[in-house]
């Protein structure tokens, strides 16, 4: 016993050293400014911007709808600002696993050449200038873009749809952005998928449906939550796909965060905004993390004959 302790002194003397230099960094980048915007949002904003160092929680009663200091009259702009972002993110969110589930299925079943190009073109927007990418997009949603001017030439439409500057046109572009963020989660739960667990559900006799609720969904939930929770986070507070698709006519609480430290220069209701987001983001991580912090999703039995 008196040997090992010298080894396992080095071995967390090491680790010590490995996590120091990470452990510092987050500190000083992030848990520091992330403080500082706490502090912020508690504080009286300055009248030509900064703050004043009064307490002043009226940043927070805006938010939910409390427009005056003796919270009496009750105006729920922002709140349904909010409320209007997450309805956007959980579509979001809904579109790309539509899109992604079927698709993390068909890739794994490739060979391994055509798997590797698969991954490579999910990943291939990355390597453009996401600006660039968005304003291909105003090209093609915009009243004279190449979507209705192909419509129009079919005969399907007879005027031009009002596709730009509206919320499908936000979610189309957030779609756009985040599906390589869902795939690769749900590619890598499917790809670990044991197939003969569901060759033996068929030979008990479940038939398709049965096998895919008991035992395909039950070992790609995983994925399908955290891809879900990946998508919702940066949707949340995304500013720049509502900025460039949804003009001023679509306003989310990103957008909302940026021109109050930007342009209105309330620091205080920006900050108090951004800790909302914060705090919503780690209510669903919690929820994630009670959800499955177990190692593997039990697989429901199926009994013999009970696929009828």
């Amino acid at each position: 016993m008196s040997a090992r302790k010298p080894i396992e002194l080095r071995q967390k003397s090491a680790l010590a050293g490995l996590l120091a230099a990470p452990t510092l960094f987050l500190a000083v980048f992030f848990a520091g400014p992330l403080g500082l915007m706490f502090v912020y949002s508690w504080l009286e904003p300055g009248l030509y911007g900064g703050v004043e160092w009064t307490f002043y929680d009226l940043s927070y009663g805006r938010i939910f709808g409390w427009a005056d200091s003796r919270y009496e009259k009750f105006d729920p702009v922002y709140l349904e600002i909010f409320l209007r972002s997450v309805a956007l993110a959980l579509q979001t969110s809904f579109f790309c696993l539509l899109i992604c589930y079927p698709a993390a299925f068909w890739v794994s079943r490739l060979g391994e050449r055509a798997k590797s190009l698969c991954l490579f073109l999910i990943t291939l927007p990355f390597f453009v200038s996401l600006v660039v990418r968005l304003f291909a997009w105003v090209l093609l949603l915009r009243p004279t873009g190449l979507i209705n001017q192909f419509l129009m030439g079919l005969g399907l439409i007879d005027t031009p749809l009002e596709i730009i500057f509206t919320e499908t046109a936000v979610v189309i572009g957030m779609v756009y952005v985040f599906i390589p963020f869902m795939f690769l989660p749900l590619y890598a739960s499917v790809e670990k998928l044991d197939t003969s667990l569901i060759e033996a559900s068929g030979d008990l006799g479940a038939t398709r449906l049965q096998t895919f609720r008991k035992v395909v969904l039950p070992l790609t939930l995983p994925g399908i939550i955290g891809g879900s929770i990946i998508v919702f986070i940066p949707s949340l507070g995304n500013f720049i796909v509502p900025s460039l698709l949804g003009g001023a006519k679509v306003v989310m609480t990103g957008n909302l965060i940026e021109q109050q430290f930007l342009s209105a220069r309330n620091w205080p209701f920006g900050a108090a905004l951004g800790m909302t987001v914060m705090a919503s983001v780690l209510l669903l991580l919690v929820v994630y993390v009670r959800l499955l912090g177990r190692d593997e999703a039990p697989v429901a039995r199926i009994r013999p004959g009970e696929g009828g």
